[in-house]
């Protein structure tokens, strides 16, 4: 490992296309990827069956859709493998434990996810994959890649879990010559015989274990994403787990491992020195050279997680052979998504941050860690999550901490365990109207110089629809403490 080579060799999993053409296919799943599967193997010439557990307003809605057009739909009914079935193509969230799974490989039938699908389809000539997995920092690394990728004058988009279906870009009209690559560990289960150009998992740590049924089912669905790569496997060196997985991967003869680190590289890694983002990996003799990329300042915005989210992309887009100017101009041009540790106002001196996007502990420690007095607005639903390491590792950081939620409880413990000099305000309400008020209480608290930081550390549904309705009402709550200052 201490020379960047992966020495295993890939195993022989074909990518070629199936033909479809009067085949059965079972599509497992409506929704943003089952409908468009059905849609594109239906124009393959399969003869497609869906299935679906619900049967709401927006399924039937869905189904008729489907249904004009000669595919057959069972809504209220996903248990059940249809009889002639060849093919499953399933949509992410299902897990692996459903009956129509058990039945599936009782009869020997394959089961594919959108995304082997999309893999499947590419023509002879598609545009390669560069691949991003880990419980954090997704999203934000696929766009800083493709940001990258286009200031080196590439024809890219950020595709995946993102929102973009891989089905649009592979079967779009569009051309391609590299493609940003998101990946969900749902999705990576479902994906046998995906071989990235390179690949890359940022981190673990404890997520979706209720759908993996394990720590270890989830690390090796996550793993899956290095299989068959033929440049680099890109880890985290402060994450042994992500390293572990190189070591295990088969991947092509020649492949590196590549590291990231916040810390000075070493050979074959990517980290940072006096301020500057610098690559020992992609240069020559890089036991003693190293290539400046670009400042932490080029990093929007420059938090410790949010600089290894960079590395991380630039260390994909080097072995793909952009230059380093690509780096900096793509990392200055990237505007991260609202409600990732997002600067909402100041107010009174005091700043108000939006990191509602931090819905597990790993993701809401990485958000503490960027600011050095915190008043803490956390709570939601925990999924089954811990919080005494989190609080344990934060606990000099916060003035305050204020709690909302339905599993707030277990927040209020761990303080009280790990933190018991943090001054806790309890808000028993689970309305959306908690929001205004926690953040007034959170006002009380905080002194000049403070950061009041909206990173719950746990799930939205309690209490919105979803996590950005979370990060809204918690920006329109500063503006009105703003407007009353």
């Amino acid at each position: 490992m201490g020379s960047g080579q992966v020495t295993s060799s890939v195993s022989s999993v074909s990518s070629e296309s199936f033909d479809f053409r009067a085949k059965h296919v079972t599509v497992a799943g409506l929704g943003v990827s089952g409908v468009p599967a059905a849609k594109v193997l239906h124009g393959l010439g399969a003869l497609v069956t869906v299935v679906n557990d619900g049967d709401d307003e927006r399924a039937r809605a869905q189904a008729a859709e489907l249904e004009a057009l000669g595919i057959t739909v069972r809504l209220g009914d996903g248990a059940t493998l249809p009889e002639g079935t060849e093919l499953i193509v399933t949509a992410p969230g299902w897990k692996p434990d459903k009956p129509l799974f058990t039945a599936a490989a009782e009869a020997d039938v394959p089961i594919w996810g959108d995304v082997e699908l999309a893999w499947r389809l590419r023509g002879p000539d598609a545009a390669p994959w560069l691949a991003v997995t880990g419980t954090n920092g997704k999203t934000t690394t696929v766009q800083m890649l493709a940001s990258i990728l286009g200031a080196a004058g590439l024809r890219t988009a950020a595709v995946g879990n993102i929102g973009v279906s891989l089905l649009d870009a592979v079967l779009g009209e569009e051309e391609y010559d590299v493609l940003a690559v998101e990946l969900s560990s749902y999705q990576l289960h479902w994906a046998p015989s995906l071989r990235a150009h390179s690949a890359a998992v940022l981190n673990l740590a404890p997520d979706h274990l209720d759908w993996h049924g394990s720590m270890e089912a989830y690390a090796a669905d996550k793993g899956r994403i290095y299989e068959g790569n033929r440049v680099a496997c890109v880890y985290n060196v402060a994450d042994k787990l992500t390293e572990d997985l190189v070591r295990e991967a088969d991947v092509e003869e020649g492949c590196r491992a590549v590291g990231f680190t916040l810390g000075t590289p070493g050979p074959s890694q990517l980290g940072v020195v006096d301020g500057i983002l610098v690559d020992r990996a992609f240069v020559e003799n890089r036991h003693k050279n190293a290539q400046e990329l670009a400042e932490i300042s080029d990093v929007n915005p420059p938090a410790p997680h949010n600089i290894a989210n960079a590395l991380a992309a630039a260390a994909l887009a080097r072995a793909f052979g952009v230059p380093a100017t690509a780096v900096r101009d793509g990392l200055r041009a990237f505007r991260p998504d609202a409600h990732r540790i997002s600067h909402v106002a100041d107010v009174g001196g005091v700043a108000y941050v939006d990191d509602s996007k931090a819905t597990n502990t790993h993701a809401a420690e990485a958000s503490l860690a960027a600011y050095e007095s915190i008043v803490w607005i956390a709570g939601g639903l925990a999924k089954g999550a811990a919080f005494d390491e989190l609080v344990a590792r934060s606990a000099k950081r916060l003035r305050g901490a204020v709690l909302i939620g339905a599993d707030r409880a277990l927040i209020r413990e761990a303080l009280a365990r790990h933190a018991p000099e943090v001054p806790v305000v309890d808000l028993d309400r689970t309305d959306t109207g908690a929001m205004l008020q926690a953040v007034q209480e959170a006002k009380r608290m905080a002194v000049a110089g403070d950061t009041v930081l909206l990173a719950p550390a746990c799930a939205s549904m309690d209490m919105f629809t979803n996590y950005n309705k979370r990060g809204d009402a918690f920006a329109e709550a500063v503006r009105e403490l703003d407007a009353g200052a």
